[in-house]
């Protein structure tokens, strides 16, 4: 079981650091402020969500996943008000 465990823990950690690579390439390639940060904030929530679904097996209880959960889930909470609010200051958008 411990091997099977780390397999999978191995193979959702690398395609989350895939999403995350994918995300900065997105960051650096797009031309405008909003797609940009729509790439980032898209890929790295699931590149994130990867790499928890791929500890969890590896946490130390229940407590110690509800941690990571926890952390994913603000993370998310960060990128979906942030990215937006960014994205208004500079296009110049309502609310400056």
């Amino acid at each position: 079981m411990s091997a099977l465990a780390d397999g999978f823990t191995l193979l959702c950690v690398a395609a989350g650091l895939v999403f995350l690579l994918a995300g900065t390439v997105g960051l650096l390639r797009f031309p405008d402020a909003a797609s940009r940060l729509h790439a980032l904030t898209k890929a790295d929530g699931l590149g994130l969500g990867l790499i928890v679904l791929g500890l969890l097996p590896q946490a130390a209880g229940l407590l110690g996943a509800l941690k990571l959960m926890a952390i994913w889930g603000l993370v998310l909470l960060a990128g979906a008000t942030v990215g937006p609010m960014i994205a208004r200051h500079a296009t110049g958008g309502p609310g400056r």
